[in-house]
């Protein structure tokens, strides 16, 4: 994988890459993995990273708002990934796949938190970068394509109103057995989006070269093709 790369890419500025940047819910990791998946790319969930921090500091008891320690876990977690037997990829800390741990709302609101830190945006930098490898990526996130990425060939950014947002993460949660409401996931759902576009570092926005796609009234499927359509033309 990726993450276990050492040194860097031969010229990583002509490996292809996909960006796809959005507020929580939008439904870009879904739409990063399928049209990663169809063009035979890497595919880099950025979430993940600050998630598995996110965790790990829970884990450890460091404060969100200790940034010196919050980026030496960022620097140092044992942070790795591994296919699944039926395709996915799991998320690895320490050995342990704590995939669905990431998903939990506490880790994801912790995640927000921790994400305002410019150290620790810095110590996850590198991490990301290591996924341009050849023969292309697809990453999704907050700033893949304004930070990150910004040679990325293109760019897209994803948005959906704050009330399908919390009815798509509503059905998920049911459909993994858990518990959610959906009145308090609309609360979460607009203070992250407080939080992400307003931030002093690296704030969500759309880069100035990018594409945005309102997914509210469209399929999984129909953004992908749009998507697709583009890599067609650019790639």
């Amino acid at each position: 994988m990726p993450e276990s790369v050492t040194g860097n890419s031969p010229e990583p500025e002509k490996i292809p890459v996909i960006t796809v940047d959005g507020p929580s819910g939008s439904g870009k990791g879904t739409i990063a993995r399928r049209v990663a998946d169809h063009l035979g790319f890497h595919f880099l969930d950025s979430g993940a990273l600050y998630r598995v921090v996110a965790l790990a500091s829970l884990n450890t008891r460091t404060a969100d708002d200790d940034p010196e320690g919050l980026a030496r876990l960022a620097a140092t977690a044992p942070i790795d990934f591994a296919h699944t037997d039926n395709g996915d990829v799991a998320v690895l800390l320490g050995g342990q796949d704590v995939t669905q741990q990431l998903r939990a709302e506490a880790v994801g609101d912790c995640a927000s938190r921790i994400a305002t830190h410019a150290a620790v945006r810095d110590a996850l930098l590198q991490r990301q970068r290591r996924w341009c490898q050849p023969p292309g990526l697809v990453a999704d996130g907050r700033d893949m394509g304004t930070v990150v990425f910004p040679h990325a060939v293109i760019k897209i950014f994803l948005t959906a109103s704050a009330e399908i947002r919390a009815e798509r993460r509503h059905k998920q949660l049911i459909e993994k057995g858990m518990s959610a409401n959906i009145g308090g996931l609309l609360s979460d759902i607009l203070e992250r989006d407080d939080r992400d576009y307003n931030r002093k570092i690296a704030p969500l926005k759309a880069a100035e070269d990018s594409i945005e796609i309102d997914s509210t009234a469209l399929s999984v499927a129909q953004v992908v093709t749009k998507v697709l359509d583009l890599a067609t033309i650019r790639l």
